[in-house]
Formats: structure tokens, C-alpha cells, sequence
């Protein structure tokens, strides 16, 4: 199957949970697949979407890194120039694999419209510039959201045969009608925690951003694209917010650990953020907040 075959079909074979394995030649192009799913968000042009989610993993062999695009995403998110990947960009390195999963027309909820609400990444160990690695690819666990449903798409990174890296990421599409699951607390906004740091992000990080992950959605460049999708201006790529974090902790992360984020509102560019951060047994919880409102834009915890 060619990485730009427009639906999930002709497996080559099982995969190891009894999905069906579709690999791919090479990685896809993000640019062609944002066009498609922006064009099948058209009247009359979109797919017949499935009530489930299919049982199908997508995978491509053989990834390399590209040191000079890692520097540069290393400045945008605020890393150390290392030969060690952030556990974050090897979420920006196999996303094209997810995003040709989540564009087919089959696929459960449209990626027009979709909000990135949680992520979750796994790191067993370090990897370095110089490995190469096999990603794969799959959707699982649709359900209901008060929005409407919400599902987690998978991305498995391995090297030499052995997983080191294991992204989640929680997807919520939303709908006019309510999908009946659990609403949210509604009570009073806990007092924010003390500041260690401000951040000033300006619009350049919506472009430097999207240029260092292919991830070109117009709701974080442009104020005519955010406008369309309900944002007064653009806003922050939560990926970006997350990586910010992350970097700011990056002296003192272990080797192997689990970072978890919660999305809340979104930053919108310009804008100040205060960031903080406080030990909780060998971990960490920290967070990210409107720096003059204290409204929370993100929650993490590194254990």
C-alpha cells in the first residue's frame, strides 16, 4: 500500500494484537494529508465515518533522524542541543504515521475540528541521534465526552526489535449533541501554584512550530484560520506547550519515565504563561498558566 492511499485497506498482515498491519514505504507527507482532510470537511466530499474504531495498525520501518531538523526543533521548544532526542520530538517524528491514520475517511471522528485534550508519553530508555526507528500506529478506545467522543491514538516507537518510546494521545471530536459521558467538576478554579518562570510566547512560535513538526493547521498561523474553528487569534500547538515544560525540567528527568499532560485552555499568541514546578516523590507535577488570570492551559506529572 502507497502512504498516500486514501482509505484503510489491503493489509499485509496480522499485527501482534490481531490488528490488521498496513506498513508503509516511508513516512507520509503531513502537508497532503491536512489538505485532504481539509477538503473532505467539504459538503458531499467526506467519507462514510465508522461507529468504531478500526482495527488496523499502520506501520513504516527504517525513520532516521535528521540532525539538523533536531536542532532546530531543539531551539523552538527550548531543549539543550544534544545527540539525545526529547522524548517529544519523537512524537513529532512518527506524527505523520498517526495523521495518515486519522485522515482516512473511515475514521471515526474528522480530524477538522478535532482537539488534542491529553497526551501521554512512555520513555523506557534514551534514544540517541544515531538510531534508527520503527514506529506503528493505531487507534483504540472511542467513547463518550460531554462534547461528543473521544478516542486515544497510539504511536509505538522500537529500535532493533525492543519498544523504547510509547506515545498516547487523546483526541475529543466534538459533537452538537451530547455524547453522555461524565461532565467535568464545575466547581471553583484552584488558587495557581507559585511561578517559577514566565514565558513570553509570541506568534513566531505558531510558525516555527508548525514549520519544525509539519503540523501546519491554520488554527496556530494564521488569524483567519483560528477565527473559522471559534479562536479570536491563533493558538499555541499543545505538542509545543508540553515540549516547554519539558525542557524546562530537562536536567533532572530521569532515564526511563512516563510524562503525562492534560490540555485545558489554549494559549493564544501573543501571550504570557507562568510556568511551575514541584517535586512529588521522585517525579515531578508542574503546570502552565495564563500568567496575569491564572487560568490553567496545562497539568502534567513525570513519574
Amino acid at each position: 500500500m502507497a502512504g498516500g492511499a486514501a482509505t484503510l485497506t489491503a493489509p499485509d498482515r496480522t499485527g501482534p494484537e490481531g490488528r490488521l498491519r498496513i506498513d508503509l514505504p516511508r513516512l507520509p507527507a503531513p502537508g497532503a494529508l491536512y489538505r485532504r482532510a481539509l477538503l473532505g470537511a467539504l459538503p458531499g466530499r467526506g467519507g462514510r465515518r465508522r461507529p468504531d474504531v478500526p482495527a488496523v495498525e499502520l506501520g513504516v520501518t527504517g525513520v532516521t533522524v535528521d540532525p539538523a531538523h533536531l536542532a532546530d526543533y531543539d531551539r523552538v521548544c527550548g531543549f539543550r542541543l544534544a545527540d539525545r532526542l526529547p522524548a517529544t520530538y519523537l512524537h513529532v517524528l512518527g506524527f505523520p504515521l498517526s495523521l495518515r491514520l486519522m485522515t482516512a475517511p473511515e475514521f471515526p471522528i474528522p480530524l477538522t475540528g478535532v482537539v488534542h485534550v491529553a497526551n501521554r508519553i512512555t520513555v523506557h530508555r534514551p534514544v540517541e541521534v544515531g538510531e534508527t526507528v520503527d514506529f506503528r500506529t493505531y487507534a483504540e478506545n472511542l467513547r463518550p465526552h460531554e462534547r461528543g467522543r473521544q478516542l486515544d491514538v497510539v504511536l509505538v516507537g522500537s529500535v532493533g526489535g525492543e519498544e523504547v518510546w510509547r506515545g498516547v494521545s487523546t483526541y475529543l471530536g466534538k459533537q452538537r449533541t451530547a455524547g453522555g459521558g461524565p461532565r467535568p467538576d464545575r466547581g471553583d478554579r484552584p488558587t495557581p501554584p507559585a511561578a517559577s518562570a514566565q514565558w513570553r510566547v509570541t506568534p513566531r512560535v505558531g510558525t516555527d512550530y508548525a514549520r519544525v513538526s509539519g503540523d501546519h493547521n491554520p488554527i496556530h498561523t494564521s488569524r483567519l484560520g483560528a477565527r473559522l474553528f471559534g479562536f479570536p487569534r491563533p493558538i499555541a500547538h499543545g505538542m509545543w506547550s508540553k515540549a516547554r515544560c519539558l525542557a524546562a525540567l530537562e536536567s533532572r528527568l530521569p532515564e526511563a519515565y512516563t510524562v503525562e499532560v492534560a490540555f485545558k485552555l489554549p494559549v493564544p499568541l501573543p501571550s504570557t504563561v507562568a510556568f511551575s514546578a514541584s517535586g512529588a516523590g521522585e517525579g515531578w507535577d508542574f503546570a502552565l498558566h495564563d500568567a496575569r488570570r491564572g487560568r490553567p492551559h496545562l497539568v502534567g506529572t513525570v513519574r
